[in-house]
């Protein structure tokens, strides 16, 4: 009789559809079909969804002897795809119990090692291509996503055979990393809410999303997202080739840091930029000032700070929703009298000549005040504003896609006082907050920049 080849050595690949592992007919599982509910062993991966957003899915084995762990626990966090295992199907989103490969061959047995030496073992995934939301149009095809993805993290679950849960987060909101919703949802899991219940010296976070830059081996990271979690957490950060391969550490400098930029917002020593204007006053009894600044540049907190104390009434786009009604409105306060703040972004010289023009019809001066935050740090305070609507978002603004702000940085054409302004006067972004809102603001809350 002839013998099939063996497996090659050190084979990475999870076991194929045939194997008796996949079977969905062999005679254990028909036992257990016609077992009564009460004599049935229970599933050991059982999944839930929170908020109707966060996947969460628990492997718990009870022929695996269990941990000794004591408080403080040692958490290994880590992210899902290009870290624990890589496609092996040529398609970076086919999801099924086949379509996969470790990353590593030392995966499982590192992560094995992990659970013997008392760490609790997570895994903290954006999964972005699946929606949990309500919609018929799409209801059939979000399933499937579900499921695949279901099917494949129960063989990998299975192979590793031990104790561990995967948070998936599928949408834009506070679980999605770099934000820390999942990390809480898991320490609230696991009862480790309290002060001191975490080591977190001896815990860490392992992830491809690094920002790294493209080299002969590997292609450049398309965010920086697990670093950043891992920095929101308070824990130590690895690459999979630095905690797997155990390759030395890359030198790496963010181009955006939060509480840095923070920092040097506020310092009472910091040089003064002669192209940021002084204190605003009113200068005429009646006047039309229009703003010029991307989303999230603090547009609407300076209204409500320095511009409505002094007597304007505000027009904002977002609120009338077409600049039609914004017109017709902007109209209306002076015919009766009243200064005007058109709140709007207002990025080019064709957009702003409606104002200038209604300003000429109407006998009064106009002023532009050019808001100067960078597009990213808009986007931080952008984001920042939407995922924490109790204390920093009083208006209840949903969070702006990312093309929002491209489209502001390619539409802008910088004010100048020969389209009639006269005065342009410009803004510094600041930052305005209790020690709780400090502390929220300077996390890292956008995963990739759109500039």
């Amino acid at each position: 009789m002839k013998r099939s080849a063996p497996s090659p050595k050190g084979s990475i690949s999870p076991p194929t559809v045939k194997r008796k592992i996949e079977s969905t007919t062999n005679s254990k599982v028909v036992a257990s079909f016609f077992k009564p509910t009460s004599q049935k062993e229970p599933e050991k991966l059982v999944w839930r969804t929170v908020n109707n957003s966060l996947i969460v899915g628990r492997y718990d084995d009870s022929n695996v002897p269990p941990q000794s762990r004591t408080l403080p626990v040692k958490v290994a966090a880590f992210d899902l795809d290009d870290t624990i295992i890589v496609p092996n199907t040529g398609s970076k989103w086919a999801r099924s119990a086949a379509s996969w490969k470790w990353w590593d061959p030392s995966v499982p047995g590192r992560l094995k090692q992990l659970y013997d030496e008392g760490y609790l073992v997570v895994v903290l995934s954006n999964q972005g291509n699946i929606s949990l939301k309500d919609n018929p149009k799409s209801l059939q095809r979000d399933t499937a996503s579900l499921n695949n993805l279901k099917q494949q993290v129960g063989s990998i679950f299975r192979q590793l055979d031990l104790p561990i849960s995967i948070y998936a987060a599928t949408g834009q909101d506070r679980y999605r990393k770099p934000r820390v919703g999942m990390w809480e949802e898991m320490l609230e899991d696991y009862d480790l809410q309290a002060e001191g219940a975490v080591d977190m010296a001896n815990s860490f976070y392992v992830g491809d999303a690094a920002g790294r830059e493209k080299t002969d081996k590997r292609r450049k990271d398309h965010a920086t997202s697990d670093r950043d979690l891992a920095a929101n957490i308070g824990i130590r950060f690895l690459t999979p080739e630095e905690f797997f391969r155990k390759e030395s550490m890359e030198a790496y400098e963010h181009v955006f840091v939060p509480a840095k930029v923070l920092e040097g917002l506020n310092s009472s020593t910091r040089a003064q930029d002669d192209t940021v204007s002084g204190p605003f006053t009113k200068k005429s009894p009646q006047e039309l000032v229009i703003f010029c600044g991307s989303p999230g540049a603090g547009k609407s907190t300076f209204y409500w700070d320095v511009l409505q104390p002094l007597g304007y009434e505000r027009v904002n786009q977002d609120i009338l929703k077409t600049r039609d009604k914004c017109i017709k409105k902007a109209k209306e306060l002076l015919d009766a009298g009243r200064s005007v703040a058109v709140d709007n972004t207002n990025a080019d010289v064709e957009t702003r000549r409606y104002w200038v023009n209604i300003a000429r019809e109407y006998n009064v001066p106009i002023r532009c005040v050019r808001f100067t935050a960078s597009s990213r740090l808009a986007e931080h305070n952008d984001a920042v504003r939407a995922l924490n609507p109790e204390i920093m978002n009083p208006e209840k603004r949903t969070m702006l896609p990312g093309i929002a702000f491209r489209s502001f940085v390619q539409r802008l054409q910088e004010p100048t006082l020969k389209e009639g302004f006269e005065e342009i006067y410009k803004v510094d972004f600041q930052f305005k907050g209790t020690e709780e809102q400090k502390k929220l603001w300077s996390r890292y809350w956008v995963s990739k920049f759109s500039t």
